[in-house]
């Protein structure tokens, strides 16, 4: 029997652990994209509305004031703010996808016998007798967004797990590639992924890249970024880059 030393079957097994990461890391995120693309609200308008609903288009409806979304967590997705007087209409159809609009706040009306809440008229009204409230009944659009929000999770995992545990990194320190690491669209965890796993350096960089200077590029990247996310949706529109 050949016996193997702990230190050859401990490298072994972080060998395949970094192949594994090598495929596995980019298939989800490519994934994650093209189910958070799908599902990111898409700025709309009234007449879409009406056509949606005549078509009997509309699965779930909000009014809402607006979104939140200042959650640093590149996985994460805008939530609603909803409010009855709201000046925005949010409804998701039957493909998953979810659109916004802005119309008139409804006109303030009496509440009906035996209720706390105000009778519905006019779009509110045509909207309640066809479609169910927001994301209810685990429609398709709530399940795409479920799915892409647990594929960042476990790309976020493992990305994190091999950063903390694994061998140390050889183009920047563990402090360095945490804080790319948080750059929107998971880019940061992309750029570690080709630079540490795909191509990463014979031996450890000469000064590379420290925690202060991994916080410096998540600044100024993150800034590029949504430049360039922002350009890119004038030129193409909110179909092809939504928000």
């Amino acid at each position: 029997m050949v016996e193997v030393s702990p230190s050859r079957s401990c490298g072994g097994r972080w060998r395949v652990v970094s192949v594994a990461l090598r495929w596995a890391l980019p298939v989800l995120w490519v994934l994650w994209a093209a189910l958070a693309w799908w599902v990111e609200p898409r700025e709309s308008t009234e007449a879409q509305l009406d056509r949606d609903l005549a078509a009997g288009r509309v699965v779930t409806y909000q009014r809402a004031n607006g979104w939140d979304d200042d959650d640093p967590y590149w996985g994460s997705r805008p939530d609603l703010r909803p409010a009855e007087q709201g000046w925005m209409i949010t409804w998701t159809v039957p493909s998953g996808q979810t659109r916004y609009a802005s119309v008139q706040p409804p006109d303030p009306q009496p509440y009906s016998a035996g209720s706390d809440r105000p009778t519905r008229t006019g779009l509110d009204a045509r909207l309640a007798a066809v479609a169910d409230p927001w994301h209810a009944g685990g429609d398709v659009a709530s399940r795409i967004a479920t799915t892409a929000g647990l594929l960042a999770g476990v790309l976020t995992l493992l990305w994190l797990g091999r950063l903390i545990v694994g061998a140390p990194p050889l183009a920047g320190t563990r402090w360095f590639w945490f804080w790319v690491g948080l750059l929107p669209f998971g880019v940061g965890v992309l750029a570690w992924t080709y630079r540490e796993v795909w191509r990463p350096p014979p031996a450890p960089v000469p000064g590379r890249g420290s925690g202060w200077r991994g916080f410096g590029w998540l600044i100024l990247a993150g800034v590029g970024i949504s430049l360039l996310v922002s350009v890119t949706r004038i030129v193409f529109g909110t179909t092809v880059v939504p928000g």
